[in-house]
């Protein structure tokens, strides 16, 4: 084996923590290719292999894992240590990355991240939007925003904006040709566009009044995966939806929509910041936090 500097094991730690060669790439500032040819060199250098590598997935092998396991703590004791350097700095800087369900970011997460970015003009925000429940810590993000029953135990949570509200809408051609339900149970009984999350699952939609609660699976002719999508469907009569209530306010007042069953609609939790509990939070996520509690 010859000698390696440590640091050059940055692409390979980089690429055992995203497990993706792109995005590594793109966290790195390089080119896939030029990814590729440094672990080649790695590989190369200590003479045994650390990733098996296919056109649809990256994993690693058993010498790769058993390194990835003993480097990442030093590394991370080596950005903590950097992160300390910030104490020494009038401003907080460096990159934050957060991920984020659509809805979440679009209702809660961004109205702050732009407040942010001009209260610390030093930091940059990245903001990847997956619906999908990711692990944040293996794919290298700093914190992400769901909702709080969506979050593992070991995060910690801080309430990110206020609270939540949703609402079933048609449009107003829909209710020429249907009646206006009174009651959820005559939900069951018209056209209704479905929700299936990226699991696989189909949303029950739960509706709750003066302690009742109701927990409905609604039939329709359209099931989509995307609210976006939902509140574009109904605006074209296709059915009713049951959507964020920030997301149909405007065409609400506009009388492109219609609500009903309204007084079946509390409000709820809304959506939370969480991040891993750490020894030192890096500068840039800790204003965040502190940001994020902060009134408006």
């Amino acid at each position: 084996m010859k000698r390696i500097d440590p640091a050059a094991l940055s692409p390979f730690l980089a690429i055992a923590t995203h497990r993706s060669f792109r995005r590594a790439a793109v966290d790195l500032g390089v080119s896939p290719s030029a990814l590729s040819h440094a672990l080649h060199s790695i590989e190369e250098r200590l003479g045994v292999r650390l990733v098996n590598r296919t056109t649809r997935s990256v994993a690693l092998t058993e010498a790769g894992e058993r390194l990835f396991a003993r480097i990442r703590p030093a590394f991370r004791d080596i950005s903590d240590a950097l992160e300390d350097l910030n104490a020494f700095r009038g401003q907080p800087m460096g990159t934050l990355r957060i991920n984020a369900a659509r809805q979440s970011a679009q209702l809660a997460l961004m109205p702050i991240v732009t407040r942010f970015l001009r209260a610390y003009p030093d930091v940059r925000v990245e903001v990847r939007v997956d619906d999908a429940l990711s692990d944040i810590v293996a794919e290298g993000f700093d914190a992400g925003v769901r909702f709080g029953e969506s979050i593992a135990a070991d995060m910690l949570a801080v309430p990110l904006g206020l609270r939540q509200r949703s609402a079933v809408v048609g449009s107003p051609e829909y209710f020429t040709r249907h009646a206006v339900p009174r009651t959820p149970y005559e939900l069951r009984d018209l056209p209704c566009i479905r929700y299936r999350f990226l699991s696989g699952v189909l949303y029950r939609w739960e509706l709750e009044r003066d302690g009742e609660e109701v927990q409905l699976e609604v039939d329709g002719p359209l099931t989509l995966t995307d609210q976006g999508l939902m509140i574009d469907a109904a605006l074209d009569g296709i059915g009713l939806a049951y959507v964020f209530e920030g997301l149909v306010g405007p065409l609400l007042e506009q009388g492109r929509l219609v609500r009903v069953l309204e007084d079946w609609c509390p409000s709820y939790p809304g959506f939370f910041l969480y991040y891993p509990s750490r020894r030192q939070l890096p500068a840039a996520l800790r204003a965040f936090v502190d940001f994020a509690r902060a009134p408006a």
